[in-house]
């Protein structure tokens, strides 16, 4: 199981969601939701980013990875 303390997911955003030309609209957009232990999701964009040794890997060319994978399809990070 991965260690992400409350504090930590409290304040991680999907890096897509709140950079630059990409940046959704609203006070704090990009909120993630942990899921399966492993994965931190941003549900409104579909961005999945894996936790990998108790580490996000907080890349947007990660979480475009998985664009298209169904949550229940996700697999435990390598």
């Amino acid at each position: 199981m991965a260690n992400i303390s409350p504090e930590l997911l409290d304040i991680l955003r999907c890096p897509h969601c709140v950079s630059g030309p990409t940046r959704q609209p609203g006070a704090d957009p990009g909120r993630l939701t942990l899921v399966k232990d492993y994965w931190l999701v941003q549900m409104e964009c579909g961005r999945k980013y894996p936790i990998r040794e108790g580490i996000p890997v907080m890349l947007i060319e990660e979480g475009e990875k998985w664009l298209n994978t169904k949550i229940e399809d996700l697999p435990v990070p390598p």
